[in-house]
């Protein structure tokens, strides 16, 4: 599912929402999700789960094509673990 796609559904079942008004929300959601993340803080969302920054330290990679060493900087990246009512769903529970 894409964003539009998200928003569609929300404004289906949400009849009394201008459709606008859902774009609306569901950017408001992820901006905050997003800017809460590069702040460094965790999002949790009951159910679903939770949203973090790991930090990957620098190291001395490998390029594939050629085998040379490659140095790589330090990084943050994104993780998302589930939560349990949704690991639970995914697996017939």
């Amino acid at each position: 599912m894409i964003r539009s796609e998200l928003v569609e559904k929300i404004a289906e079942e949400n009849p009394h929402l201008y459709h606008r008004d859902v774009e609306r929300i569901v950017a408001t959601i992820f901006s905050e999700i997003i800017d809460a993340m590069a702040n460094g803080n965790r999002v949790e969302l009951r159910g679903f789960g939770a949203f973090s920054v790991k930090k990957r330290d620098a190291r001395v990679g490998r390029n594939p094509r050629t085998g040379d060493s490659v140095s790589v900087e330090e990084k943050h990246v994104p993780f998302f673990k589930t939560g349990k009512l949704l690991r639970d769903r995914l697996n017939g529970g």
